[in-house]
């Protein structure tokens, strides 16, 4: 530090820059390069300029695609961030008052475990796991039940109109024990004279909810969104594994990221599947820089 603090900063921040900069800068930017050629990853690539981009413009399977993403922005993050902060409020807030502390509700470190264990699983084992569940005859688990009743079994990854919700379902599912576990350090870190002064005025467990928890946990609840729109962009691992032919039936559930591998690796169109890849990197840019700009808010003193 006698040589100043410049020098210093620098020495510490050189090797981490550097390594973003090989590692995560210049894939992005040959991945831009790329998507101006038509490379086929065999022969030599031969610059086309913005016709791949044209092409997406009449491509009907990228417009399906970013239908069901704009589908996934407004369901997965709203169900998600509702059912997690639900389970949360119970967990933390939901029970009887001991010595002026806001209790959860009786077993809530059980159910912290029970509600994060999806998150101990990898995305393609969830994926295999719900085949089983999905699964359209005795065998399922779903479908087992109803047949028992005799029921008919319901086809939930082969019918258009129920695929991409069923899997908006395994999605929810794998994701809500994290965002309880989110959720839960954020309210535990409200002073509990807050709910005790709120007790005294007469408030109601839904107004405590509404009026003191909601407003003091915005900032958490502004990264959750944020977060889970970025993994509405994603979902390749789930639709890839889970969905009949990998974004099927007939489309009914594919993702941009499915298309992009799809066109990459099975029909080696590599420029036009960087330019697919472009286009949801700026679709997810564009995405985060709103929500954050859109749910901007003066924080909450306590």
């Amino acid at each position: 530090m006698r040589h100043g603090k410049y020098p210093f900063v620098i020495g510490f921040l050189f090797a981490p820059v550097t390594l973003y900069v090989v590692f995560v800068i210049a894939p992005y930017a040959q991945a831009f390069q790329i998507s101006m050629t038509n490379w086929r990853g065999l022969s030599a690539p031969q610059w086309v300029g913005f016709d791949n981009y044209r092409r997406l413009l009449d491509d009907g399977r990228f417009w399906q695609a970013v239908q069901h993403h704009g589908v996934l922005l407004l369901a997965l993050p709203l169900i998600t961030i509702a059912i997690a902060l639900f389970f949360a409020f119970l967990l933390n807030v939901g029970g009887r008052s001991v010595g002026g502390q806001r209790q959860g509700v009786r077993g809530s470190k059980f159910y912290r475990v029970v509600f994060f264990f999806p998150q101990v699983l990898a995305v393609a084992i969830i994926a295999v796991l719900f085949q089983m569940v999905y699964r359209p005859n005795e065998s399922g688990l779903i479908n087992g039940v109803l047949m028992k009743f005799g029921l008919d079994p319901v086809l939930f990854l082969v019918r258009p109109n129920l695929a991409l919700w069923s899997i908006i379902a395994v999605l929810v599912w794998q994701a809500v024990g994290f965002y309880v576990v989110l959720f839960s350090a954020g309210m535990a870190s409200i002073p509990g004279e807050i709910y005790e002064a709120a007790e005294m005025d007469g408030a109601s467990k839904v107004m405590l909810f509404f009026r003191v928890t909601l407003p003091l946990l915005w900032d958490t609840l502004q990264v959750a969104w944020v977060y889970l729109g970025i993994a509405a962009f994603d979902a390749f691992a789930i639709v890839a594994v889970l969905s009949v032919d990998s974004g099927g039936p007939d489309g009914a559930t594919t993702v941009l990221a499915v298309e992009i591998y799809r066109n990459a690796f099975v029909y080696s169109k590599y420029g036009y599947a960087s330019a697919m890849g472009v286009a949801l990197f700026f679709l997810t840019l564009t995405f985060a820089a709103l929500t954050l700009r859109l749910t901007k808010r003066e924080s909450v003193e306590y």
